[in-house]
């Protein structure tokens, strides 16, 4: 079996910096670029792009709201025309970037309000999967399992990828946990790691309450913003290969 391991990274900007990206990015198969919008800016970009290439780690573009001082994770509820239009300059950014640097764009994850918003209204899940299919119909959209979004941007014509979250508590329906509620973030490695094992081999996590929830993922996410992303990613990695899983991207939208 194999899974693809996906952090969020290239969030630093200016004079913040934010995630340990050097220390994280050797250990996922896939990375999701900040694209200016929610964090980021042009210089973190073309060095995220640098180290990822370096490292053989698959290459995303994660726009988000234009929220640099909310960190994207307020809910700007945007016009899809202008939301379309924002995401489309965004993923645009990142693949220009990449293409003058020698590399390829491979998919498109949306960040924070926008990805859980685009999970579930469909204004918004059609606005972000529009964007992604004018740049190129050879964009991976990545979004929640089972969410809204996957099933719009498949309409759209666009392959797919469903994600699960190692490191983020999930309530019974599926949905994540709201980040202000207590235990919705998973900040121990060794209780991540086992929750991206059940997901990865089992389809299966912990919700709250004890309850079972069913995923069905193509890649994992480990959160680049943490301090202990790396602690976590390896610890993810570890568990993953022991339990005979191969961590490997995914494969190019082309492919079957």
């Amino acid at each position: 079996m194999q899974i693809d391991l996906n952090a969020d990274v290239g969030e630093s900007f200016g004079a913040w910096v934010i995630g340990r990206d050097q220390q994280l990015i050797p250990l996922v198969s896939s990375v999701n670029i900040a694209c200016g919008a929610h964090a980021g800016d042009p210089l973190t970009i073309a060095r995220t792009i640098e180290l990822a290439r370096a490292c053989g780690a698959s290459i995303g573009a994660h726009p988000g709201y234009p929220d640099l001082a909310g960190f994207g994770r307020r809910d700007l509820g945007m016009e899809p025309r202008e939301l379309e239009a924002s995401v489309l300059y965004q993923v645009a950014a990142v693949a220009g970037m990449a293409g003058a640097m020698g590399c390829e764009l491979r998919h498109v994850k949306p960040h924070g309000a926008l990805y859980n918003r685009a999970a579930e209204d469909m204004e918004t899940a059609l606005a972000v999967a529009r964007a992604v299919r004018r740049f190129s119909r050879e964009l991976r959209l990545v979004g929640r399992a089972g969410s809204l979004l996957l099933d719009v941007a498949g309409g759209e014509g666009l392959a797919v990828a469903a994600e699960a979250f190692a490191d983020r508590r999930y309530e019974p329906d599926g949905r994540l946990r709201f980040r202000g509620e207590a235990d919705a973030v998973l900040a121990e490695p060794a209780a991540a790691a086992a929750q991206a094992v059940a997901i990865a081999r089992d389809g299966v996590a912990t919700a709250t309450g004890g309850d079972t929830v069913h995923i069905r993922a193509d890649t994992i996410c480990v959160h680049g913003d943490s301090p202990d992303a790396p602690l976590i990613a390896g610890a993810v990695r570890q568990a993953l290969e022991g339990a005979g899983l191969e961590v490997a991207a995914m494969e190019p939208a082309g492919n079957p």
